[in-house]
């Protein structure tokens, strides 16, 4: 009572190659999203920069204007418009949550295939990206009304006189349209990595 097994000895596929490209682009694959992985992580860090760039440079624009004497002056500061103090908060609570999600998206580098860390990261970024751009339409309107003023309401501009600050309402979000761009781009990246392919 003996078992014969009949292995055949060369088969065309094999001759030809054909297994060793099933494992390599299964190595491509995984190599795809680790790129991507990567790419996440340093656009990450580049969208912490820009919110926390814009937060700060709202928050300490302020202008002073003497006006005969030093007890008599014209001011104008961020935290006297609420528009500018929610745009100063929102900022500081998307730059957290952008350094909050980095050991996240250490987490997709290691463990490139793992899609809780992914579904997480885009449903948060999502929220983060809506945040940012209410903030930052917000902002845009005042400064524009700062800048042009509106003839039907009679209200004149003020950047005239208080150019200083309303270059630094500008330049805040200016930062903060480019922090929402980055956002809405880690969404298509991470939408790319939970593609299964």
């Amino acid at each position: 009572m003996s078992a014969r097994v009949d292995i055949p000895a060369d088969t065309s596929a094999a001759a030809k190659g054909t297994a060793p490209l099933i494992a390599a682009s299964t190595h491509v694959k995984g190599g795809f999203k680790k790129g991507l992985a990567i790419f996440d992580f340093v656009l990450r860090l580049g969208a912490v920069v820009t919110a926390l760039a814009a937060a700060a440079t709202m928050g300490t624009s302020d202008q002073t204007l003497p006006f005969f004497t030093q007890f008599f002056q014209f001011q104008a500061s961020y935290d006297d418009l609420p528009t500018f103090q929610f745009f100063v908060i929102a900022m500081a609570i998307v730059s957290g949550y952008l350094v909050l999600s980095l050991p996240f998206s250490i987490v997709a580098i290691v463990r490139p295939h793992a899609t809780g860390p992914r579904l997480l990261l885009i449903i948060l970024d999502t929220v983060a990206l809506t945040l940012n751009t209410a903030a930052a339409a917000a902002a845009v309107a005042i400064v524009d009304l700062a800048q042009n003023g509106n003839s039907s309401a009679n209200w004149l501009g003020i950047c005239q006189q208080f150019d200083d600050f309303c270059q630094k309402a500008s330049g805040a979000v200016v930062a903060s349209f480019i922090a929402a761009g980055v956002l809405l781009f880690l969404i298509v990246i991470s939408a790319l990595a939970l593609r299964k392919r």
